[in-house]
């Protein structure tokens, strides 16, 4: 998911001067109404800066320097159309960010926002972690990654596969680390982990391609899957996947390349029709009037090979094949794959299982934290990465099943 500013231009010209007592990282929060939005400005010199909303995105976007003094400063970020001038008081920059014909007071104070991110791993690590790579031949694409294992070994591996969007290892977003946070539990519970980084990202290589879907990115995962396999360590091979990834579980698991699956908020029904719900939940009564051939007929989803791809794609066919024993979890409050459209159409269509555990948490959003709405703009305002009793509720499940 990427989130970006909603911002009108506005032009300036500035002159430079210096200004010594404003440079370095600065923070605060814009309050634009109903939403609130962690905001970081960086002044690396005097003629260069970066913006970055924390809330949105973990990207720093260049900025430059219209004008700076040793209390004062100006500065645009044309990529993003944003304006904020700002004057020293106490110790604070007090200003106005523009956006469009808006002008929202915005104070920032020195430092860089730390998210308190209590269940992030800290070592000393009581399991074992390797750095490893494997291969998509067909891609000419390497996966590197991180195979964890208790130091006593584990009968049992899970491949992890991240959501949709470019994911590092850990699948990264708003300062949380939720595949580090899920491996870190299952190692202590002597359970062994692959989670790698995306095609192209982190320390990834190859395999980039504009007409990329997400069955190229099943592919990938077969190649992981097939690694640990040779590996030789491991008895029984399974994948955990969030959202998209639950979405590959279950295409790999229609084929019976997988021992077992763990899908966290997976689709279960045709890509159209999540798109639908997902835009009216996120958008409330802007998206009243939205049907599945408007969405359709948007460009920015008709030039996205990607979206095409999903919005096409009915993962009925493929659940009605998988035979292995599957979880399948939801959150009540999740806005972008809800429960109450996926989760009965994946009992209806999963074959019989004594094993098979498919529940929906309350309470719990995309992420699987507690919430309060389950919005998007929430995730990085919530402390908690993710729920502790889905975490003990995978470990539970994958015991039976060892």
């Amino acid at each position: 998911m990427k989130k970006t500013f909603l911002i009108i231009g506005l032009a300036c010209i500035g002159v430079t001067v210096s200004g010594q007592n404003i440079r370095g990282p600065w923070k605060g929060v814009l309050n634009a109404g109903n939403v609130k939005l962690n905001i970081v400005l960086h002044i690396d010199n005097d003629s260069i800066c970066r913006l970055n909303s924390p809330d949105q995105t973990s990207e720093d976007i260049p900025g430059q320097v219209a004008y700076i003094s040793e209390d004062s400063i100006l500065v645009k970020v044309p990529k993003l159309l944003v304006l904020y001038g700002g004057k020293l008081h106490d110790g604070k920059l007090k200003g106005t960010f523009i956006q469009g014909i808006s002008a929202l007071p915005l104070t920032l104070e020195p430092g860089e926002l730390v998210r308190n991110r209590p269940q992030t791993p800290q070592p000393p690590f009581p399991y074992k972690t390797e750095e490893v790579t494997f291969t998509n031949t067909k891609a000419d694409a390497t996966l590197a990654g991180t195979l964890t294992v208790p130091k006593d070994g584990a009968k049992c591996v899970l491949l992890m596969v991240t959501g949709s969007g470019a994911q590092n290892r850990d699948e990264e977003v708003f300062g949380h680390s939720p595949f580090a946070v899920i491996a870190d539990r299952l190692a202590r519970a002597g359970i062994a982990t692959l989670r790698y980084d995306d095609r192209a990202t982190g320390k990834s290589v190859g395999g980039k391609d504009p007409n990329i879907t997400t069955k190229d990115f099943a592919e990938d995962a077969l190649a992981g899957i097939e690694w640990l396999r040779k590996d030789g360590r491991f008895k029984k091979v399974g994948l955990l996947g969030h959202s998209e990834g639950g979405t590959i579980a279950f295409m790999l698991g229609a084929q019976k390349k997988l021992d077992f699956i763990v899908s966290l908020a997976g689709t279960s029904v045709k890509g159209d029709s999540v798109l639908l719900e997902q835009n009216k939940a996120i958008a409330g009564i802007m998206a009243k009037n939205l049907t599945i051939e408007k969405l359709r007929d948007m460009p920015a989803i008709k030039q996205s090979p990607w979206m095409m791809w999903f919005l096409d794609y009915d993962p009925q066919a493929d659940i009605a094949k998988v035979k292995c024993p599957v979880m399948a979890i939801y959150g009540s409050k999740d806005c972008q794959v809800l429960a109450s459209q996926n989760l009965p159409a994946l009992r209806r269509t999963l074959p019989k299982n004594k094993y098979h555990l498919i529940k929906e948490y309350p309470d719990l959003n995309h992420l699987f934290q507690h919430c309060q709405t389950g919005m998007p703009n929430e995730y990085g305002q919530i402390e908690e990465t993710i729920s502790e009793e889905v975490l003990s509720e995978i470990v539970s499940w994958l015991k039976t099943i060892e």
